[in-house]
């Protein structure tokens, strides 16, 4: 197998410029999420010049399949949309587009997996199955995944036997990070909506204050994490606004609280999210709210849990193709996608793992200094800015090795 794969991967140095123009294009054109046109016109443009089957599916997904004889059937995903964010990096190929840039590294993930497929389209003669490789929209609003589902995703190509998928990540360029179980945490975000009675502000008497109702909600629901979540369990509960009201002298009727929780649990998740409507109903009816609160639910992220056998399987597949030193096990991180869906909709076992993307001695001094946090930017900020080598080529890498762990010949 590792000659297979080393066979394949000879036109990786030819490859890798035209991954790097593709890599700066897609960072100078960042399209939102569901808004992704230009995006994937061009991944299915290259695709078909590839030798992929291309189909298009939930609005702007972009789905290829290169069938080569029998064998296992693997799919690889990458998402496509960036964020409306506006780029501080001062790079040469900065977006181009007012407010909106590639602040996660989406764009690390479409160019890599673009030059994975045509790595393995014209190495045919080294494996045998069926190659999937899927570019998947609006990863940033919980929705693409789900799109591309509902638009026939499960009927358009066949079942794989394993799914993978990568994310570049604040770690050091050049490493790879696997971990069997949860990697990254469900998300839920849920808008509160209590209601109050109105009143002039020189009249408190005469109102139910919403905004001294929401102010109570907010500090009792400190204690979900604090004293209804065991220790050594992981949850977090951020209130992330807090609405009400237009002037000082008016008392108003209604707040709202946006909300959102992290966990990699499911009873727990199921037990906050109980815990919140218990708080917010009872605090309501201590302050003797006239209506019952309203719960909206959105941007719903599914656990992304790894199947330990096939996570087992490519991290000794990369830990063989690499040196030593590049693959490493990682940390269970508090980001969420929606990526689980997919593999989920199948029935397929999957593997995520993470790609470092930051100067790997910034990295290292930041680390000895104490002082990550304030050096090293983090997917979404403004600054984030991954470096082109090593992260291209070993995202490539990472994705010919795993999907070829399942597909090559043996010998």
């Amino acid at each position: 197998m590792n000659a297979r794969i080393d066979a394949v991967l000879t036109g990786l140095d030819k490859e890798m410029v035209t991954v790097t123009e593709a890599y700066k294009d897609f960072h100078r054109h960042p399209e939102v999420s569901l808004e992704e046109h230009r995006t994937a016109d061009l991944i299915a443009k290259h695709l078909k010049k590839t030798g992929y089957t291309v189909k298009r599916l939930g609005g702007t997904g972009v789905v290829g399949v290169l069938a080569n004889g029998d064998g296992s059937t693997i799919l690889s995903r990458a998402d496509i949309d960036a964020l409306p964010v506006t780029e501080e990096t001062g790079l040469d190929y900065a977006s181009e587009v007012d407010g909106v840039m590639h602040a996660c590294g989406h764009d690390v993930h479409i160019a890599t997996l673009l030059g994975a497929a045509t790595l393995l389209a014209n190495g045919r003669d080294e494996w045998s199955g069926t190659h999937i490789a899927l570019f998947q929209p609006a990863e940033e609003v919980a929705a693409g995944s789900q799109a591309m589902i509902d638009d026939g995703l499960t009927d358009a190509v066949p079942k794989p036997d394993a799914v993978f998928a990568q994310h570049v990540m604040s770690l050091p360029a050049g490493t790879i990070w696997t971990t069997p179980g949860p990697v990254l945490s469900a998300g839920d975000s849920i808008k509160v909506t209590v209601f109050g009675k109105g009143s002039h502000g020189s009249m408190p008497q005469l109102s139910v204050d919403p905004v001294v109702l929401a102010a109570s909600i907010v500090l009792k629901l400190q204690t979900i994490v604090s004293r209804e979540t065991a220790p050594g369990e992981f949850a977090v509960l951020t209130v992330g606004a807090s609405t009400a009201g237009t002037k000082s002298n008016i008392i108003p009727d209604r707040a709202e609280l946006l909300l959102n929780i992290r966990t990699y649990d499911e009873l727990l998740r199921k037990h906050i999210i109980s815990a919140i409507q218990r708080i917010v109903r009872g605090e309501c009816s201590a302050a003797g709210s006239p209506k019952e609160p309203d719960f909206e639910f959105y941007d719903q992220y599914p656990l992304t849990d790894n199947d330990p056998n096939v996570t087992s399987h490519v991290t000794d597949a990369f830990e063989t193709h690499f040196p030593a030193g590049v693959v490493g096990k990682a940390d269970r991180q508090t980001a969420s996608e929606d990526f689980s869906r997919i593999p989920d909709a199948f029935g397929t076992p999957y593997s995520y793992w993470l790609l470092g993307g930051i100067d790997a001695d910034a990295y290292r001094a930041a680390e000895e200094k104490g002082t990550l946090t304030q050096d090293i930017p983090g997917n979404h900020s403004p600054l984030f800015a991954p470096v082109i080598e090593p992260t291209l080529s070993l995202g490539v890498q990472a994705h010919v090795v795993a999907a070829l762990s399942y597909l090559a010949k043996q010998d």
